[in-house]
């Protein structure tokens, strides 16, 4: 009888540039981030210690129940988790995704004006670290690579 795995990758998502992030049924995780993926703003977004956008199911979940339109790949994440606690997925810890990849979690997000629409008062500060902690998106620089799909499990360290 398998092991079904506590956390795992909810969905997988990328965009040539901007939001939302679109599902995908796999992507490459390299040094700068999802193959497919793209930023606009790369003074704010991307490069080696940014190259991946996380978020937890549960938090998008929550924020659906107090009535804003967020679903997975709305507010910019790359990869949805479900089945972390949250508030243990902090800057300086490690990420474990199947068999290969290896994500270092390094600061948490600042969400700007292009995810408003996300919001029902097109807030974004909603997510802000600093005023409601434990509900920001955090980067992570990639320390091994490989492929992700939804379903990978997921280990926090």
């Amino acid at each position: 009888m398998a092991v079904e795995p506590r956390a795992w990758v909810f969905q997988v998502s990328s965009s040539p540039g901007g939001v939302p992030k679109l599902p995908r049924a796999f992507d490459e995780v390299a040094e700068l981030g999802l193959a497919s993926d793209a930023q606009r703003h790369l003074k704010v977004h991307g490069g080696p210690r940014r190259a991946v956008c996380l978020y937890g199911l549960e938090r998008i979940l929550a924020l659906q129940a107090e009535g804003h339109p967020i679903y997975p790949g709305a507010v910019g994440e790359n990869l949805t988790l479900v089945g972390l606690d949250w508030r243990e997925v902090i800057p300086g810890r490690l990420l474990r995704i199947g068999d290969a990849i290896e994500l270092e979690l390094r600061s948490y997000t600042v969400p700007c004006a292009t995810i408003a629409a996300a919001f029902a008062d097109g807030d974004s500060r909603r997510i802000d670290q600093e005023r409601h902690p434990g509900w920001s998106r955090l980067y992570a620089s990639v320390r091994r690579g490989g492929r992700v799909r939804p379903g990978d499990p997921v280990s926090l360290h």
